[in-house]
């Protein structure tokens, strides 16, 4: 089975606003845009969480997917690339240069490698993009937009800490995903989900998936 228990239960509990952002586009008729990718750290069940809020949402994905990617998406989870990609409004090739998302001249909202290997990451930090995630980060970063990495890696290399910093300071995102117990939560997918709100946090899409800590109250929250 492995983590697909989470999925008969997580749809019941994802109810997403809009950003002031994606308001304003839902008014003109656009949806927000953003850019999935899954590369080949552990971890997948983030992206696939992510995915599936979004879609609840009705945001417009376009999803990208190395083939270590959907070797963990499918040991981790049992879920395959077929079911990876019904979970997204668009599939691109990570072979597909021709692709929309390869082009600044594509508009999109941000984009989101869940989970981001330590290869991806230092592809990324070097410019060496060698396939289609690796080139659409680079775009997002060319363009000025929003770039986050959900980091799976641990203990990390001085390599590694030197290629995050690296980005950082190019605007990116660093997000690793270590979870918060401050919310008290009881089941993994209490923690994936508030993983999840949190990750929709970075890329602008208001969401009640993670709990907001409003400082100590009675009983001790």
């Amino acid at each position: 089975m492995g983590c697909i228990f989470y999925f008969k239960y997580a749809t019941q509990r994802i109810f997403l606003l809009m950003s002031s952002k994606g308001l304003a586009n839902r008014k003109r008729g656009l949806a927000m845009r953003i850019i999935v990718g899954i590369s080949g750290g552990s971890g997948s069940i983030y992206g696939i969480s992510l995915l599936k809020a979004l879609k609840e949402l009705k945001v417009e994905t376009h999803l990208v997917v190395s083939t270590m990617g959907e070797q963990v998406a499918k040991q981790e989870c049992g879920v395959t690339l077929e079911e990876l990609k019904g979970m997204a409004t668009y599939y691109h090739d990570n072979k597909d240069f021709f692709a929309p998302i390869a082009s600044g001249s594509y508009k999109v909202d941000g984009m989101v490698v869940v989970p981001c290997s330590m290869k991806t990451l230092s592809a990324v930090a070097n410019g060496y993009s060698d396939s289609l995630l690796t080139r659409a980060c680079d775009v997002t970063i060319k363009e000025r937009r929003k770039l986050v990495l959900v980091t799976r890696e641990t203990p990390l290399s001085p390599v590694h800490l030197e290629n995050m910093l690296k980005l950082s300071k190019m605007g990116v995102t660093i997000f690793p995903p270590a979870p918060g117990f401050y919310n008290n939560p009881k089941t993994i997918e209490d923690i994936i989900l508030h993983i999840t709100g949190r990750i929709l946090d970075q890329l602008g899409v208001e969401n009640n998936l993670a709990y907001r800590w409003q400082g100590l109250v009675k009983g001790g929250r």
